[in-house]
């Protein structure tokens, strides 16, 4: 079984890479080039699977899980320039990518035992009409 819990962020980023000439940059990553940056208001969507507790009847208290949603990505992402406020992005490209990649990895760190629930995906919307899913690493 599958249950999810939504929450939202603003951030600002620039895709660009500083190894890179700034010609190379906007011939790859277009206007979002620009070292300034830009915003957006971003939606995660962080989904768990397991079973029901047969006590509880719940595979997660969804308090808990927005509480490390919360501490994990809303705290240290909300209203912050990602790619001077938020590591790993002063050295990796904060793409919608990448930043679901680094979502999953402080929230899967919250779920270490093989028991219980695991982190099944994360969904994150950059804007209305683009969101990626991560599933975690490749095997």
């Amino acid at each position: 079984m599958l249950i999810t819990r939504k929450a939202e962020f603003s951030a600002s980023h620039a895709c660009y890479r500083n190894d890179w000439t700034p010609e190379k940059n906007r011939e790859i990553y277009g206007e979002s080039a620009n070292p300034r940056g830009h915003g957006h208001n971003y939606i995660v969507e962080v989904t768990l699977d397991g079973e029901p507790d047969p006590v509880t009847g719940m595979i997660f208290d969804l308090k808990t899980l927005k509480d490390i949603i919360n501490i994990e990505v809303v705290q240290p992402f909300d209203h912050r320039f990602l790619n001077h406020e938020v590591p790993p992005f002063d050295r990796v490209v904060p793409t919608t990518e990448n930043i679901a990649a680094e979502i999953w990895r402080r929230v899967s760190a919250k779920f270490p035992n093989p028991a219980g629930p695991k982190l099944a995906n994360v969904r994150l919307f950059e804007t209305d009409d683009l969101y990626v899913d991560y599933a975690g690493p490749s095997r």
